[in-house]
């Protein structure tokens, strides 16, 4: 009788959970709900240009990921950062997930508003 103790990890990536899963579909849907979000401030500042005709107003990459608690547990979300190029102070703020606050409104509500 022979035995094989040897486990393949080569496939580990590949298996998971509902968990996992219902984790990563929250992490985009707080991802997409932001996004919009962001395009909604963005419009409030089409017009706004500089004075070689740019944007004035643009976006500039994320803040680094933060843990949000949601119903189903912690997930990390990034948020996007935005600038002014003429020079005026402007910073996004999401409805969905404020500053400083570590917990999100109801799923239900996130789904709404997108």
């Amino acid at each position: 009788m022979e035995t094989d103790n040897i486990v393949d990890f080569a496939s580990r990536d590949g298996i998971s959970d509902a968990l996992t899963d219902l984790r990563t579909g929250a992490q985009q849907l707080i991802a997409t709900a932001v996004e919009a979000e962001l395009e909604g401030f963005l419009a409030q500042f089409a017009e706004a240009r500089t004075a070689a005709g740019h944007a004035a107003v643009v976006r500039n990459g994320h803040h680094p990921a933060r843990p949000v608690q949601t119903g189903i547990g912690p997930v990390n979300v990034r948020f996007p950062k935005v600038r002014a190029k003429d020079g005026t102070p402007v910073t996004f703020r999401s409805d969905l997930v404020p500053p400083y606050v570590h917990k999100t409104r109801t799923l239900e509500v996130a789904v709404g508003s997108i």
